[in-house]
């Protein structure tokens, strides 16, 4: 096998892919950490994209190439997690979008994970959702036009974000209770 063989296949590795999630989060802090520029908020959307993408991409490499690995069941939804918390916050910080659905989303994000650690303990399958998936698809959809905040072409992709926000809010609610619904045996309170 040549040496670019062995790179692509490292580059394709769904634990790579999880771990360039994990490093674009703070790129994405330190793009919005300059004063707000078309070229600053554009260059945090892409690496976001570009994230998202690797969040498909890993489940689907992990899935068929029989890559799956305890590293990659726990670290990709912390990974997910990561990237999408620090580009609320960022967001926050720079009063596009309200606090206070940021630490709804984010609030529920720390439940579900503390939640996924006691469906673990219990020998049960911690597989995201349809609504988890729906709930995570909203996310991204908000959070790359919400990223590119200037109107482009005449679109307002702040609104477009605002309004896939909205729709994420409901949906992290929603998906949240379903999880607590759904294991609330394990709980024992």
């Amino acid at each position: 096998m040549g040496s670019g063989s062995k790179l692509k296949n490292i580059l394709i590795h769904p634990n790579f892919l999880t771990l360039f999630r994990m490093a674009a989060a703070p790129g994405i802090v330190i793009l919005l950490m300059f004063p707000p520029s078309r070229l600053f908020t554009f260059l945090a959307a892409i690496l976001f994209s570009a994230a998202a993408i690797t969040d498909y991409l890993d489940g689907y490499f992990a899935r068929t190439r029989g890559l799956i690995s305890n590293f990659g069941k726990v670290m990709d939804p912390l990974a997910d997690k990561l990237i999408v918390s620090c580009s609320l916050i960022m967001m926050v910080s720079a009063k596009w979008i309200p606090a206070w659905i940021v630490c709804v989303i984010i609030g529920r994000e720390l439940a579900v994970t503390g939640l996924r650690s006691i469906i673990i303990g219990g020998g049960e399958d911690v597989s995201a959702s349809s609504l988890g998936k729906y709930k995570t698809g909203f996310q991204i959809a908000a959070i790359i036009p919400l990223l590119l905040h200037f109107p482009y072409f005449g679109i307002n992709f702040h609104a477009i974000g605002m309004f896939f926000l909205w729709g994420a809010l409901v949906l992290t609610v929603w998906s949240g209770a379903d999880y607590f619904i759904r294991f609330k045996n394990l709980l024992k309170i």
